[in-house]
């Protein structure tokens, strides 16, 4: 076996392992958030957040968002919401319109709202989602001018081409 075929073996065995410990680690996140130990919870998902796992992201973020194991903190949590949504987490994506739309964490502002709720929507296949993310964009749109829906509407565009780069 040649050398090239060799590393590269290496690397899909030792990928495969570490992608085991990661799913092991972010099962026993949820498994001590789902039996109430938060604080545990949140100190298992952090370092696999700070890897940049989408889904232990938005539940440290919804940890920091409620108090849960953790102070709250909204801004903690827009910025763990926010590192998801840009990976294509529409939860998050969902999250951080809500955020936008009642100023809680970030500066509220209905054109960031309407982009991310408007993303949420478009990526999400979950029928209760997509319900509450048009719900929500409906009634910020009432608080909006034709051109600031134009805007958001090309912002999330752009945001969705450039796979969330600069968002």
């Amino acid at each position: 076996m040649n050398k090239s075929l060799k590393q590269l073996l290496f690397c899909v065995c030792l990928f495969a392992l570490i992608s085991h410990a990661i799913a092991d680690s972010l099962s026993g996140a949820e498994d001590a958030y789902v039996s109430g130990d938060y604080e545990k919870a949140a100190m298992s998902y952090r370092p696999l957040a700070e890897q940049g796992d989408a889904e232990a992201q938005i539940n440290l973020g919804m940890m920091y968002y409620r108090g849960q194991g953790v102070p709250q903190d909204y801004l903690e949590a827009a910025t763990w919401y926010r590192l998801s949504a840009k990976q294509g987490n529409a939860f998050a994506q969902f999250d951080l319109g809500m955020m936008y739309e009642n100023g809680q964490g970030v500066l509220q502002d209905n054109t960031q709202a309407y982009k991310w709720l408007t993303i949420a929507d478009a990526k999400t296949t979950d029928g209760e989602l997509k319900k509450m993310a048009a719900s929500h964009r409906h009634s910020i749109e009432k608080q909006m001018t034709a051109d600031q829906i134009a805007e958001a509407q090309e912002l999330a565009r752009k945001c969705t081409a450039n796979k969330f780069k600069g968002c």
